[in-house]
């Protein structure tokens, strides 16, 4: 797998000593936390001490953002997603991952744990047991308190000596103010003694640099002082000395916002993820902030770096956003921002679901696993207060997520949505037709088929005809996984009728024309097969839909392979890898590797063959399962393996094949889209 340690945005400033002593620590303790208080530059230093440890871990490093999790019912997933593992099976996700994990020698860091410790001790006693090639580093406010864990406590920046504190005043200052240089005589003094009323505390540097844009060094330090000097008479906070000097620091920043940045602040601590500015004008317009004030108060807020930037998303550190919720709280208005909130991405599951036809798919793809974080936290609120909406939300994303490996989730809510509100209606039976994808995805047929019949009854009963659809596909595609081709091929011709029919009238139309596509082919009618195929394919890239395009590229390379036309498969099974790159569907592209590699050998490239499906073995074990697909694809992958192996030799075969089922899969994807030898 590749590295997922981030990107840092801005200048790194010390912290030599404590990086060698982290890089030591790394290589002789399999478990490592960084503690200390909030704002004191954990995260930054187990940025850099990651990347410098990652090439002593051939399979790389992951890392998982703990800080957006509101509880433990979402840290499984998140570690899976860092350490590349989207399991389309049944197990459970602790057992999926323990086994994923048992011959990787890699590095995991878990960011922000504090919040988390009693799973993350379990998760950890569990994983380190069964992976004895993993390393993990975490950063927390506590220790986990696991045997064998090295503890490692982080302090502030030095203001004597080097003087790192000033240093990165320095450097923040300068970017707020160009031309301001804080060493200058004139500041150096002045400056100095913000640095050590501050104690080093990185984030109460960065706070006090931003505030340079508007205000001279004195008049800060001038603030400081006064503010500090208040509290020491009169307002003694029970924290300790560096807590009280950072939440000093916060309330000063605070103060110096003007009011409509402070009722955003207060407001943007509902978003538990990063988010975009269509999200916060959603969310945080009313009263005294209108639509156009959020756009400046989100700019205001990013120069005082309360808010960061990430691309272009918004984020809040964690620190911050616990001041700007116990404000929300003071304001009265967490109730009614925890509904917004909800009610914001009830709608975005709407567009997305409403968008997906057309040329905005890929798009909504990305944004809702942009959106995964808050997507979620709307849930946890609606199985609470809404439990219909809560099954319309988890129905409206349980597709996008199941096909991008968030199978267990999308199962996990689906399942709680229904449990939550047994009335029948629109939204329960969609949630329904969701849930069953998901099953089926995961191999369980027979559930997947209960789902699909109890969908189908609803559907009727309601007059529901898209319903009547999405059912006729789960039903079908349920039938096609298990061998069943010609009963897929009934079930869509009931379910669609008569011809002529416009197979983008709707979502579950579209997916029921390539079902019975897939179902032609399964039975033996190619030429028609491949007449529907090539139609419905043309239909999608007029409207610049790739899901369905996808599948369509494969129902044609898979064909052309039954017709003799091997370099024709082979280059339908590059288009369908590079849509199924675009949407992030690890399923799909596993699926396309192993046709693209039994096109390869039907053409005598033996080695090549081998390559492919040395990288298509590589994805397989990152979903779960051994090679899956409809049975007519195992037929052609066993007999195209042979004829690879004939081509040149078993000995070599195996030897292509296992260096390419060791490479990552993110690294080999483009030479094997640009058909590069």
């Amino acid at each position: 797998m590749a590295s997922s340690i981030p990107e840092e945005s801005t200048s790194f400033v010390g912290r030599r000593s404590e990086l060698e002593r982290i890089d030591q620590e790394l290589a002789a303790h399999r478990l490592v936390t960084l503690t200390g208080p909030g704002g004191v530059g954990k995260t930054r230093i187990a940025v850099r001490a990651a990347r410098a440890a990652a090439p002593r871990f051939p399979d790389g490093a992951g890392w998982a953002d703990l800080w957006p999790l509101q509880g433990e019912g979402r840290l499984l997933a998140t570690v899976c997603d860092a350490v590349g593992l989207a399991d389309h099976t049944a197990r459970t996700p602790a057992a999926a991952l323990c086994s994923w994990l048992t011959d990787k020698r890699l590095l995991l860091v878990l960011d922000s744990c504090e919040h988390l410790v009693p799973g993350c001790r379990d998760l950890l006693g569990d994983l380190l047991t069964a992976a004895p090639g993993v390393t993990v580093l975490v950063t927390s406010r506590q220790p986990l308190g696991l045997d064998g864990e090295r503890v490692t406590e982080i302090g502030p920046l030095p203001c004597t000596g080097d003087n790192d504190a000033l240093t990165l005043l320095t450097d923040r200052a300068g970017t707020a103010a160009p031309g301001l240089v804080l060493t200058d005589p004139a500041h150096a003094a002045t400056a100095d003694g913000i640095c050590r009323r501050l104690e080093g505390i990185p984030l109460a540097l960065e706070l006090a640099g931003a505030q340079m844009a508007t205000s001279s060094v004195e008049r800060i330090a001038e603030r400081l002082a006064t503010r500090f000097d208040t509290l020491d008479t009169g307002e003694g906070l029970p924290l300790p000395p560096r807590h009280r000097t950072l939440r000093c620091t916060i309330g000063w920043s605070h103060e110096l916002c003007t009011p409509l940045e402070r009722l955003l602040w207060a407001r943007l601590s509902v978003f538990r993820g990063t988010f975009d500015t269509e999200s916060a004008g959603a969310v945080c317009t009313g009263g005294p902030l209108t639509e156009a004030e959020v756009h400046t108060a989100l700019t205001g807020l990013a120069a005082k770096s309360v808010l960061s930037r990430e691309g272009g998303r918004f984020r809040m550190l964690d620190t911050l956003r616990e001041y700007g919720r116990m404000w929300l709280g003071e304001l009265g208005e967490a109730p009614a921002l925890a509904d917004r909130h909800a009610a914001h991405f009830v709608g975005h599951g709407r567009r997305a679901e409403q968008a997906w036809l057309g040329p905005g798919q890929v798009g909504w793809y990305r944004r809702i696993a942009d959106a995964h974080v808050d997507l979620c936290t709307a849930l946890d609120h609606l199985l609470v207060t809404a439990p219909e909406r809560a099954q319309e939300l988890s129905a409206a994303v349980g597709f996008f997520w199941s096909c991008c490996g968030h199978l267990h989730e999308a199962r996990d809510y689906l399942s709680r949505a229904l449990a939550a509100d047994d009335r029948p209606s629109r939204a329960r039976t969609r949630a329904l037709w969701a849930l069953g994808v998901a099953v089926l995805l995961q191999g369980d047929l027979p559930q997947a088929d209960a789902l699909g019949l109890r969908c189908a009854r609803a559907a009727q009963t309601s007059g529901d005809a898209e319903a009547v659809l999405e059912a006729g596909y789960l039903i079908g595609l349920t039938h096609l996984m298990a061998g069943r081709p010609v009963s897929a091929h009934a079930v869509t011709d009931q379910v669609l009728g008569p011809p002529p029919d416009a197979p983008f009238d709707s979502p579950g139309r579209l997916r029921c024309h390539l079902v019975r596509i897939f179902a032609l082919t399964g039975i033996g009618r190619l030429a028609e097969a491949r007449t529907a195929a090539t139609a419905l394919r043309r239909g999608c890239v007029e409207r610049g839909e790739y899901w369905t395009r996808s599948y369509t590229d494969y129902q044609l390379s898979l064909i052309s392979l039954f017709q003799g036309r091997p370099e024709e498969s082979a280059g339908h099974a590059r288009a369908m890898l590079a849509a199924k790159q675009g949407i992030g569907d690890k399923f799909g592209i596993a699926l396309g590797l192993d046709l693209l590699a039994a096109a390869l050998a039907a053409q005598g490239a033996g080695a090549a063959a081998a390559r492919v499906y040395g990288s298509g073995q590589a994805l397989w074990r990152t979903v779960g399962h051994p090679q899956r697909g409809t049975p007519e694809l195992r037929a052609v992958r066993e007999e195209c393996e042979q004829r690879a192996r004939a081509a040149i030799g078993d000995r070599a075969y195996t030897e292509v094949f296992r260096q390419a089922s060791e490479e990552r899969p993110g690294t080999s994807l483009p030479r094997i889209l640009a058909g590069e030898p």
